[in-house]
């Protein structure tokens, strides 16, 4: 009994750490079922014993990202604010150190909500809740006191995201994200 559930609960990571990779990197809409259940080596009856449909599995992987990415941007964040970066500075490194990666393919949020957002509403609503906990690691990594200015902030740095997605120079664009977000702040 206690084999049985290890085994499934090992088949449903490899499940959904597959349709992380893959539909991060292919898209949402780009890659079937039947590339996820190929990745990760199961059946199709383990496949939908773990997911009941494509759609259950894209809100797993978007919790499971969220979960991962806001881990690890706070902490990003915390690190290169508490190694004495001012606030600008440190999203900037944050960032980029998140952009150089091979793997960059711009934010899962943003591009899940512009490929099925209108088809399924909870892709728009876990979008929003995550946009809402990066402006909270902002809001307590700079203890600001005003939830618009993280707000702001966070459109300011989907602004860079989409731009750096788009080929734009990184240089650029880090400079330009340091500018709006000192400009931000000093309001």
């Amino acid at each position: 009994m206690m084999e049985k559930s290890t085994q499934a609960a090992s088949a449903r990571e490899k499940i959904l750490l597959s349709a992380h990779e893959l539909f991060y990197l292919h898209g949402i809409r780009a890659t079937g079922i039947d590339k996820v259940i190929a990745h990760a080596s199961v059946t199709k009856v383990t496949f939908y014993r773990h997911f009941p449909s494509k759609n259950a599995l894209i809100l797993a992987y978007l919790d499971y990202r969220h979960l991962r990415w806001i881990q690890w941007f706070t902490a990003q964040l915390q690190q290169n604010s508490a190694n004495g970066q001012t606030p600008a500075d440190a999203l900037v490194a944050t960032l980029k150190s998140w952009w150089q990666r091979p793997d960059f393919r711009g934010c899962a949020f943003l591009n899940a909500n512009a490929e099925i957002g209108e088809t399924l509403p909870d892709v728009e609503r876990l979008t929003r809740e995550h946009k809402a906990s990066v402006a909270d690691a902002l809001l307590t990594t700079w203890q600001l006191n005003d939830p618009a200015q993280a707000f702001m902030l966070v459109v300011t740095l989907d602004g860079a995201i989409m731009h750096v997605q788009m080929g734009m120079n990184l240089a650029t664009v880090s400079e330009q994200l340091r500018t709006l977000v000192n400009a931000v702040l000093s309001r």
